[in-house]
């Protein structure tokens, strides 16, 4: 497989902290699952689907791939 092409796609201030906010609305989701607190658990699944929308957001802002406000990095 060639390297001669390399897209970066996903590679953002967006998209990480998307995933991140999705992390940890599904580490809160899982513990309050095993503890029993409903409410919780549906809180986390809401801050779980605000994830893509928060990413979403950032990206029009200009911090997703190819944003003007992200400094690309060189690849050795």
């Amino acid at each position: 497989m060639s390297n001669d092409h390399e897209d970066n796609h996903g590679n953002s201030p967006a998209a990480w902290t998307a995933v991140i906010i999705m992390l940890v609305a599904f580490t809160i989701g899982t513990l309050a699952f095993w503890f029993d607190l409903p409410v919780i658990v549906w809180a986390s699944a809401v801050l779980c689907l605000l994830g893509p929308i928060v990413g979403l957001f950032l990206k029009r802002a200009g911090y997703g791939v190819g944003g003007d406000k992200v400094i690309p990095k060189a690849h050795n």
